[in-house]
């Protein structure tokens, strides 16, 4: 009974919703739920962190990282209004990629409003500086799991996480990539002569959780804040993953993640940045994806200040335009066929991608 009250009592925090009248909040159709047999995926924005939410035709959801602490739970906040939006009352997944606080430090108050099954993360944290951000998210991880009410699974590159109707391939964990080619993977990868200019990064974003989803025929990348030099790894001189629809782009749009060696030999339909307006969205990514071969459509949460009109995708594409933010989000609907739809909920825009 008090989860039930609890719930009602942050629902003026609901941003996904849209409000009219006297509080009453109205959920455009194409928003609401999904056709039987869909996957749905929620790109939450946390401004510039990531909190996206998968949620299977058979109910079964993981979500992929919890937003920022503190700001009074919006982030949490956020993440349970698209929990509402899918109809699930309880996550069975938290995958975390690494423990940042854009990626991690929403997990308190994640679990204390809504019930969560297992967490996934790559093991222990690297970031140990005393007092840091990093030490913090972790202690506060740490406190979380002594309650023993959720479970933990460190993955290594390779496991398997089936979750319903869809499976989680491990590609990347605790610095470590796949060391096999998987279905589709597997031949010689000519974006690799790409000279690239990046700076390294041994923090916490090299050993970031990636994974590769599949459902049905559809193939979605999610490598966090995955650097250049890991994504070689797997991607030179053979990529071990082949194309994929969707990617989840890496590190926000950051420059030392998103080598050409990964973006143009994944040969992405669909790309969606969870960017903020200052953060992310650097000019060379922004570039390198939108120019990438084969690409759609990239959307963005945000549009970046930095980009300008010159290297932001369309107006259209933009969940967020300039301005203060409005927490508005992007929504995929797909079917295990191949096909899918992206939602823009900012201005209702959408792009149906036919199965290939």
């Amino acid at each position: 009974m008090r989860f039930t009250k609890r719930l009602k009592m942050r629902a003026p925090y609901l941003a996904l919703t849209m409000m009219v009248g006297a509080g009453v909040a109205i959920v455009p159709s194409q928003l609401r739920g999904a056709d039987k047999g869909d996957l749905q995926i929620y790109f939450v924005d946390v401004e510039g962190g990531q909190a996206t939410l998968f949620v299977t035709p058979d109910r079964h959801s993981l979500l992929v990282d919890t937003g920022w602490p503190d700001n009074n739970g919006r982030d949490a906040d956020r993440i349970l209004a698209a929990t509402r939006l899918a109809g699930i009352n309880r996550i069975d997944y938290v995958l975390l990629t690494h423990y940042h606080d854009d990626h991690a430090g929403g997990v308190p108050q994640l679990v204390d409003r809504i019930p969560v099954g297992t967490f996934l993360d790559h093991g222990e944290n690297i970031d140990t500086k005393p007092g840091g951000p990093t030490m913090k998210v972790w202690d506060a991880y740490q406190k979380v799991l002594a309650t023993g009410k959720h479970k933990r699974i460190s993955a290594k590159p390779g496991d398997i996480f089936p979750i319903g109707n869809m499976k989680a391939t491990v590609i990347s964990s605790d610095g470590n990539v796949i060391d096999h080619n998987l279905p589709g993977g597997g031949e010689k990868n000519p974006n690799c002569d790409v000279a690239e200019n990046k700076p390294n990064d041994r923090s916490e974003n090299s050993h970031s959780l990636g994974i590769l989803i599949n459902f049905g025929k559809l193939k979605i990348l999610d490598l966090g804040d995955l650097t250049w030099e890991k994504e070689r790894m797997f991607m030179c001189p053979v990529n071990r993953i082949g194309t994929v629809d969707l990617l989840v782009v890496s590190h926000h749009g950051f420059r030392p993640s998103s080598s050409h060696a990964l973006i143009d030999g994944i040969h992405p339909r669909v790309a969606i940045m969870d960017n903020a307006a200052a953060k992310g969205g650097n000019i060379q990514v922004l570039d390198t994806i939108r120019h990438s071969p084969g690409l759609e459509t990239l959307w963005q949460l945000h549009y970046s200040e930095e980009g300008g009109a010159e290297h932001n995708t369309a107006a259209e594409y933009i969940a967020n335009p300039q301005g203060p933010d409005q927490g508005k989000y992007i929504v995929v609907k797909a079917s295990p066929k191949g096909s899918f739809t992206v939602i823009n909920s900012g201005n209702q825009q959408s792009k149906t991608y036919a199965a290939r």
